[in-house]
């Protein structure tokens, strides 16, 4: 197996970073929790639904950064818990959806927490987590993030972070 992803590694490329920039090849698997204090910003329909410098981002081969934040850094009023929706990490336990509702306009599955993660990742129980591509913009330190690609990881790229990302078209078996 270890042969079997050393050829893999190979054929992918990683891109070099440069001074100042994270390759997500570096990250670990299993993944890391780190505490950050970089500011985060998310905005949907002209409203600032989260605004935070006490998160964590939680790092993992080939993935962008994952931003959990804690519900009081956000406008939980537009935040609606999800029934019946949910999924499985195999690191961080049993994660629960929410719908962004604003008035008439409803965002379907915005983001995720997990209420009782496994010990190593217990600091962020009930965190919550955003796509960036579900929203209108999110910012890390001012600068507007692309979202990653595919809806299953919900990686935060910033200039500062380099791939290929798993998460496209044809990158499933990574």
């Amino acid at each position: 197996m270890l042969f079997l992803t050393s050829l893999l590694f190979m054929a992918i490329k990683p891109i070099k970073p440069q001074p100042g920039q994270e390759s997500v090849w570096d990250y670990p698997r299993p993944p890391r929790l780190e505490a950050v204090t970089k500011h985060l910003r998310v905005v949907h329909q002209g409203i600032q639904i989260l605004d935070s410098n006490k998160s964590y981002r939680v790092l993992e081969t080939s993935h962008p950064p994952v931003y959990y934040v804690p519900p009081s850094d956000i406008e939980m009023t537009y935040f609606r818990l999800v029934k019946g929706r949910s999924s499985f990490c195999e690191f961080k336990g049993m994660a629960v959806y929410y719908d962004l509702v604003m008035g008439d306009i409803v965002v379907p599955q915005v983001g995720w927490s997990y209420p009782n993660p496994s010990p190593r990742f217990a600091s962020i129980k009930d965190y919550i987590a955003l796509y960036a591509s579900k929203v209108d913009a999110c910012y890390v330190n001012d600068e507007q993030v692309q979202a990653q690609l595919g809806d299953f990881y919900g990686g935060w790229i910033t200039q500062d972070i380099v791939g290929p990302f798993k998460g496209g078209p044809g990158t499933w078996g990574w």
